[in-house]
């Protein structure tokens, strides 16, 4: 039973962060067009956010990836990674439940 919690909020969290990648680089491509103002305080505020949550994790791939000019593929590698690690987890959880680790 403490199992299942563990690995819900481990896989909640890992999807509200794939969302999170997603949106910081729809917010960052929408800002460099000029659809969105980065003036305006919201969307400021939600461009600032979204920043802070995900760039901890994009700067190191940034680092390793060669540079494409302005084309950024950081976005697309986390989301693959957090991808293979949800889908490891969820293997993770299915050989725990076969090999009767926790029922």
């Amino acid at each position: 039973m403490l199992l299942d919690a563990v690995f819900f909020l481990v896989q909640a969290g890992l999807d509200l962060f794939w969302w999170a990648v997603l949106l910081a680089a729809i917010v960052q491509t929408l800002m460099s067009f000029n659809v969105l103002d980065g003036r305006n305080r919201i969307v400021w505020t939600i461009a600032d956010f979204l920043y802070r949550i995900t760039e901890p994790a994009l700067r190191p791939i940034r680092n390793r990836l060669p540079n494409l000019g302005g084309i950024d593929l950081s976005p697309l590698v986390l989301l693959l990674l957090i991808t293979a690690v949800s889908i490891a987890v969820g293997a993770i959880r299915g050989y725990m439940l076969r090999s009767g680790l926790y029922f």
